[in-house]
């Protein structure tokens, strides 16, 4: 489905009994942060895309299935633990590569927010977690 037509889809009409009602589509997560820039820097090494600014202290990240707007804000993270985080799909047989890569790229180890055997959760260098997924419980 084209993005366009994501925007018009609808729940409910008259074959399900409810009324129609536009349906939300994810346009953006945003992250807030200490340096847009330096931070946005990262995770276009890690993801690829193209960086824009459209105002002081925003940077979006364009090009994957979802923008990543980074947003400067004064505040320090308050929390060891965000209550959101992005997951990261990367096939089995490159997850190695994909660790290594990330930690390269700045990414430190965070063993002590999520364990698992099909995962491995690391933090970007301001402190939030994401996690390298390549696999699913059968």
């Amino acid at each position: 489905m084209a993005d366009e037509e994501m925007g018009d889809r609808v729940a409910g009409g008259p074959d399900a009994g409810t009324p129609y009602r536009p349906v939300p589509v994810i346009d953006a997560v945003a992250i807030d942060c200490a340096d847009a820039g330096r931070l946005s820097g990262f995770w276009q090494a890690l993801l690829g895309g193209e960086l824009r600014s459209p105002e002081p202290g925003v940077t979006q990240l364009h090009g994957g299935r979802v923008r990543l707007d980074f947003i400067q804000v004064p505040e320090t993270k308050q929390s060891k633990k965000n209550r959101l985080h992005l997951d990261l799909y990367v096939p089995p047989s490159a997850k190695e590569e994909a660790i290594a890569r990330a930690l390269d790229l700045g990414a430190t180890p965070a063993p002590d927010i999520y364990d698992g055997p099909l995962w491995e959760t690391l933090r970007d260098p301001e402190g939030n977690e994401f996690c390298l997924v390549w696999g699913a419980p059968e």
